[in-house]
């Protein structure tokens, strides 16, 4: 059995679930099951999900629950584990050496040390949560790599020795599912699949991250961005392009544009490709909100 992270004041899912809501998250019920048993199981949690559905800021939300510094490790084709571990700092060695009596000189000393997500999360992991985001970017050596690190989460230094943490860290991971992950880091992972909130949940997150926002116009850019999602678009729109849609209407409209136009004039915050802007040309009179106010 893992070590079981300090989850003071979480007891449930459901105190989870509302603890979230603080940090203006909403989470639904599996979400907060999933990670309430990562918690407390001291397990890592590996959200999947298609991009702009909330997995990144799901893992931030959990660390301020928890009252954690959130150290991110942002994956990347070619990452390595020097970017991910630690580096020295040789060119603060070699102006130590020109400066100082090189015979009594340690030039492997902590102040030497580039600590990197990976290092700073084992020297502090009741402080922490640990998120590696989008895994999926980084290649089959990296992944192995992070497999042996959540194995003991441990790492040695050649120069000073090995590096363990105390405790488990909170570790969350996420994925775009641009490729299959491993079997291996799947089954140490609580897994859990975050798909685009039904329409009366993203309405809800609209009026939350977007306080200005009337409940007649979160309810309207929803079920427009719904129907853009059907659509085959390059990027379709995130929860985050959703609530950002309807602060830029809702801006335009008190400075006094109608509500179609203000919709079509800002439709470059919830479209972000020329070609999706191509696409969606012809249909946006379909779709657009009528009379949101």
């Amino acid at each position: 059995m893992a070590v079981r992270a300090d989850i003071s004041g979480i007891a449930s899912p459901e105190a989870l679930q509302s603890a979230l809501v603080t940090a203006q998250y909403l989470a639904d019920a599996p979400l907060a099951t999933a990670a309430y048993l990562g918690l407390a199981l001291g397990k890592p949690l590996l959200l999947e999900g298609a991009p702009g559905v909330g997995k990144t800021e799901a893992a931030k939300a959990i660390g301020a629950v928890l009252g954690r510094k959130v150290i991110r490790l942002q994956c990347y084709e070619g990452i390595d584990a020097a970017a991910a571990l630690y580096e020295w700092n040789y060119p603060r060695q070699m102006l130590a050496i020109r400066q100082a009596d090189a015979a009594g000189l340690n030039l492997y000393s902590d102040e030497f040390l580039l600590a990197r997500p990976l290092l700073e999360a084992l020297r502090a992991p009741d402080e922490t949560l640990l998120l590696i985001d989008e895994i999926d970017r980084s290649d089959h050596e990296f992944e192995a790599f992070l497999l042996e690190f959540l194995s003991d989460f441990s790492i040695s230094i050649p120069e000073t020795g090995t590096v363990r943490a105390r405790s488990h860290p909170i570790v969350v991971l996420t994925s775009n599912r641009t490729r299959d992950l491993h079997e291996a880091l799947r089954r140490r992972c609580v897994y859990h699949w975050i798909d685009y909130p039904d329409p009366a949940l993203e309405a809800q997150i609209v009026m939350t991250r977007a306080s200005s926002v009337a409940e007649a116009t979160a309810a309207a850019v929803v079920a427009s961005v719904g129907l853009m999602r059907e659509e085959p678009l390059v990027k379709p729109p995130g929860v985050a392009e959703t609530v950002e849609w309807a602060e830029a209407a809702t801006l335009l409209n008190a400075q006094g544009a109608a509500w179609p136009a203000a919709f079509r004039r800002s439709i470059g915050v919830a479209l972000k490709d020329q070609d999706d802007l191509s696409h969606m040309a012809p249909r946006l009179d379909a779709i657009l909100p009528g009379d949101a106010a």
